[in-house]
């Protein structure tokens, strides 16, 4: 992921870019947002609403996001909509941008945006033709080149592309993690507290750990899994995040250390991964991920199917039917979901510790909302455990 000579000219709109893929392949368009050159891995994404959610969400660091939605900023840019403090793709692909805001909510255009945060991106190109392109030979490294360096040959800009890193074996929990820990209280009634491992957390995560009751500890992602139990924590969150799980052994291992201390544990899309890796099952790169908002889940206990906000590009490799044994020593796991698209693993339950996770992002702020319900089974199962605690503690004082 790289970004060189960001320019905030007026009249980028009407100059040319061009987005180049690892293959070879070229897609030219007029530059979008700020002027210059990025690199990165190119992804779609198929939600037809949340441009912004997506934009700001820490998960997409490292990644060149093209939007399949062919009409891209007719809603404008707010405050209120940020899943964090700055937009995090590393470049942005879009077929119409709009060219007028039409919103009430809307402070500022998705230009402005875009220029602020010095994110170079392309328009006017046939995303679908480059989404088909992707969904046949995968996601691949890809960078796109506009103002002077639109200008370079075909063939330098194919060296700079085949040049950056590729996605698998990176870590880059500690370019999107928080540098300092810091607390969110907990709202209306407290029912315990959470650690939270920021391996790119959400804002809306955080929030709807708070409204259930919980004062949240967010945490750096180098911390220790002694900093950890010093907090006496109730649970051990691990967020959402960019990069290659299988590069995240000292989260393995923090995780697996704090499970055997006896702590609850709860975890998102890369906390899911991880959660698998630390039971001890492999995990493994999809060929173009999981990204969107209308991701369909089957939830395996209720038999529903969930609608749902995904972003990853690595799956735990689990099978999905039958009890398991955890290879790590954890006892018995279930794949609790899975994909109705191509039945890659989207849950994990522990059918021995009080553990479970899921692949996709149930706080989707801008939606759905099909899977809000599992912050109120984590609730209930810190609450629950709450109470075994405290009547196992009057039965022995009644022994005594």
């Amino acid at each position: 992921m790289s970004i060189e000579h960001p320019s905030t000219e007026q009249n980028a709109a009407t100059r040319p870019a061009v987005l180049v893929l690892e293959d070879g392949s070229r897609y030219v368009g007029r530059a979008y947002g700020a002027e210059g050159r990025t690199l990165g891995e190119l992804v779609f994404a198929t939600g037809m609403t949340g441009y912004q959610e997506t934009l700001t969400d820490p998960s997409y660091a490292g990644q060149i996001v093209l939007m399949t939605a062919p009409h891209i900023g007719n809603t404008g840019a707010n405050d209120d909509d940020m899943e964090s403090s700055r937009i995090w793709v590393a470049g942005f692909v879009v077929r119409d941008p709009s060219r007028t805001v039409s919103n009430f909510r809307s402070q500022r255009s998705l230009d402005d945006d875009l220029v602020s945060g010095g994110v170079v991106g392309i328009s006017g190109v046939d995303t679908r033709a480059i989404t088909r392109h992707i969904r046949s030979a995968g996601s691949m490294r890809s960078g796109i080149f506009s103002g002077g360096l639109f200008d370079l040959s075909d063939e330098e800009q194919l060296y700079q592309v085949r040049s950056a890193h590729e996605m698998s074996g990176l870590n880059l929990s500690a370019v999107v993690s928080t540098v300092e820990p810091y607390l969110v209280e907990a709202r209306g009634e407290k029912v315990g507290s959470v650690a939270v491992l920021d391996l790119g957390v959400k804002t809306s995560t955080v929030n709807y750990l708070a409204e259930r009751g919980f004062d949240v500890h967010v945490l750096p992602q180098q911390v220790t899994a002694d900093h950890v139990l010093s907090l006496e924590p109730s649970a051990l969150f691990y967020s959402n995040g960019p990069g290659d799980p299988e590069a995240s052994q000292a989260h393995v291992e923090l995780l697996q250390e704090v499970l055997r201390a006896g702590v609850p544990y709860f975890g998102i899309c890369f906390g899911n991964q991880l959660l698998g890796r630390a039971l001890g099952f492999g995990t493994y790169k999809l060929p173009f991920g999981h990204r969107g908002i209308n991701q369909p889940v089957l939830n395996k206990a209720t038999g529903r199917v969930e609608i749902t906000s995904q972003n990853h590009g690595f799956a735990v490799d689990a099978p999905i039917e039958g009890e398991l044994d955890s290879p790590a020593g954890f006892g018995r796991v279930e794949v609790s979901h899975f994909s109705l698209n191509d039945n890659v693993v989207e849950g994990l339950r522990c059918l021995d510790i009080d553990a479970f996770s899921v692949q996709y992002h149930p706080e989707a702020a801008a939606g759905p909302h099909d899977s809000n319900y599992l912050f109120d089974q984590f609730r209930q199962m810190i609450v629950d455990r709450t109470e075994r605690s405290a009547s196992a503690s009057t039965t022995t004082g009644d022994a005594q």
